[in-house]
């Protein structure tokens, strides 16, 4: 199993882990696509949109082997904005490579993903121009 240097373990402050520190002896947590409900908690939210982010900081639109990344974490992303980068998929496999469908994932997190043009969601650049008048104020 690959582990991803310099990937965040867990959302900062709380219990959702990212990654797994080590193969499990029983075989791996198999990936499957799980349904997101509209009244899911804001911080399963968050996890997920800091989850697609990490992903997105690391990988990019390449694709990518599962490696230590956690099975139940990507299975809230799989099949909408993570698929399979090769066929046959195989969901027990630590080596299975997957990949980022950016469109899917931007417009389910836009101000975790870019789109395929390069733009980030509309909150990321409201928030940056609030970044650039702050900081006019502190000159």
């Amino acid at each position: 199993m690959i582990k991803h240097r310099g990937f965040p373990s867990r959302l900062t402050g709380t219990d959702f882990t990212f990654t797994i520190r080590r193969a499990n002896k029983a075989g791996p947590t198999p990936l499957i696509e799980r349904k997101r409900f509209a009244d899911r908690r804001p911080a399963d939210r968050a996890a997920d949109a800091a989850f697609m982010a990490a992903l997105w900081d690391q990988f990019g639109d390449e694709p990518f082997e599962r490696g230590n990344l956690d099975g139940g974490r990507l299975s809230w992303l799989l099949g909408r904005e993570v698929v399979p980068a090769s066929e046959p998929f195989n969901p027990k496999d630590y080596s299975q490579l997957l990949r980022i469908d950016v469109a899917a994932a931007h417009a389910a997190f836009p101000n975790s993903v870019p789109s395929e043009a390069g733009e980030w969601g509309e909150d990321e650049e409201a928030a940056e121009d609030g970044a650039e008048e702050d900081d006019e104020d502190w000159a």
